[in-house]
């Protein structure tokens, strides 16, 4: 089997990222508070990376740790596959947060991140992405389905298809009725949110999201965190 260096996927998924966002590594580098040539060698695959410098780099792309692994693993997954019989890429994810608003994903990740939550977040940026997502069409048709995601996170004002349509077809298929859903609105009395809570939204939360709004619905939900602050931990894990 061939051997993929991780290195190099995550220095490439960096990479990627950072074109993407039409910026310099040097900028890049500014951001994250990281040498340009440091910037150069991690995407190049040089650098064995501490965990430091990774939430350094996924910081300044505007993203969690986990999206970027996330990519880097499905770019290994398509790469050791057989030309005959490629094994689908894993996509697995225990937050599914649907928010196409940029700033809005960078505040939510942010709020999981001070409350040292390491669950693996995918964003979907509109509702037509987060349904290919979950029942595994169009561009996740050959991803591997190992389980759904624990939490889906959604946005009521979504492009193409809006969060209330997305949360009556999650609700009405029986692959996908028993993930728990929590949206998000601007509006602090929202009228949707009624609707929401009849469909079988677990909650409405205002943004921005913070942990400690997030924190209300927790109990809720039979969620299992990776990392939390130990004080929090025993309080919002269910069961402990």
């Amino acid at each position: 089997m061939e051997i993929i260096d991780l290195r190099k996927r995550f220095g490439a998924e960096v990479k990627r990222r950072r074109i993407q966002m039409a910026i310099s590594q040097e900028e890049l580098g500014e951001r994250a508070s990281l040498h340009r040539t440091y910037v150069s060698d991690v995407e190049a695959g040089k650098r064995n990376l501490s965990l430091a410098s990774m939430e350094r780099l996924s910081r300044a792309l505007g993203v969690s740790i986990g999206a970027v692994f996330c990519s880097a693993e499905d770019d290994t997954a398509m790469a050791v596959g057989s030309s005959r019989n490629e094994e689908a890429a894993d996509s697995t994810a225990d937050i599914l947060l649907v928010e196409d608003d940029p700033n809005d994903v960078e505040l939510t990740l942010n709020a999981f991140k001070k409350a040292k939550l390491t669950n693996r977040v995918r964003v979907a940026r509109d509702g037509a992405e987060a349904l290919d997502f979950l029942f595994r069409r169009g561009a996740y048709a050959k991803h591997r389905i190992r389980k759904q995601p624990q939490l889906v996170l959604l946005d009521f004002d979504l492009p193409k298809v809006p969060g209330l349509e997305v949360l009556r077809r999650l609700k009405a298929d029986k692959r996908t009725r028993m993930i728990p859903v929590v949206v998000m609105t601007v509006l602090r009395k929202d009228p949707r949110c009624r609707e929401a809570t009849r469909l079988g939204a677990e909650g409405c939360l205002v943004k921005p999201l913070t942990f400690a709004s997030f924190s209300h619905v927790m109990p809720k939900l039979s969620f299992g965190w990776a990392l939390l602050r130990p004080e929090v931990r025993g309080f919002l894990r269910l069961g402990a």
